[in-house]
């Protein structure tokens, strides 16, 4: 009982965090890069989960995936596909809810770095991709590295979202806090007290690691 919620918790981070890391990564580049029309609102769009309160991310993910959703009909109708209540949708939740702290982490690591740097490189005959690749991405690591352990902390720790769309489904979509929530709902104090042991210690571990290689 406590090693599944573990297992699920730890599979939905990964998933999501390497979702959230290319999206990240992408947009924050092109975002600091160029000016185009609608920049303002799609950066606003983004940043709209980190603000909104989870059941309400949840529930428009609901509007959106659910089997009466806009896609999630869409999927239904055309290939039979399912996405409520299965580890994918929890995927989807933990991605949406942590990719406004991945995009803030890889943009302030992107603006940080000097234009003339990568004019000069241009100068020496290197291509745009040639630049992103040499010398903007390696200027910009420790910023994106920050953004990637903050997006899985994240998602290890969504409920709110992941319950509406997911469900709290034992051994499928229960993940850690799901199975906290619903442990003390039911008097099981000593899985919860073991679960949330767990989720603190990994999470001192994972941020101190990453102050400490900062540093360094």
């Amino acid at each position: 009982m406590i090693l599944s919620p573990i297992m699920i918790s730890l599979r939905i981070a990964a998933v999501s965090t390497v979702i959230t890391l290319i999206i990240g990564v992408l947009l924050s580049r092109t975002l600091t890069k160029y000016d185009f029309k609608g920049k303002n609102i799609i950066e606003v769009i983004l940043l709209l989960p980190m603000i909104l309160p989870p059941s309400v991310v949840g529930y428009g993910l609901l509007i959106l995936i659910g089997k009466r959703g806009i896609l999630g009909k869409l999927l239904y109708d055309a290939f039979g596909v399912r996405l409520i209540f299965t580890w994918v949708a929890a995927c989807i939740a933990a991605t949406v809810v942590s990719l406004p702290l991945m995009y803030q982490s890889c943009k302030s690591a992107f603006l940080k770095i000097e234009p003339d740097l990568e004019m000069a490189a241009m100068s020496l005959g290197a291509n745009k991709r040639e630049v992103f690749l040499k010398i903007s991405l390696p200027l910009a690591l420790p910023g994106i590295i920050s953004g990637v352990v903050l997006s899985f902390a994240r998602s290890l720790g969504e409920f709110g979202a992941t319950l509406m769309v997911a469900g709290n489904i034992p051994g499928k979509t229960q993940n850690i806090p799901l199975a906290i929530y619903f442990a003390v709902e039911m008097g099981n104090t000593k899985t919860a007290n073991i679960l949330l042991a767990i989720v603190v210690i990994f999470s001192f571990i994972v941020v101190y690691g990453m102050n400490k290689w900062l540093r360094k």
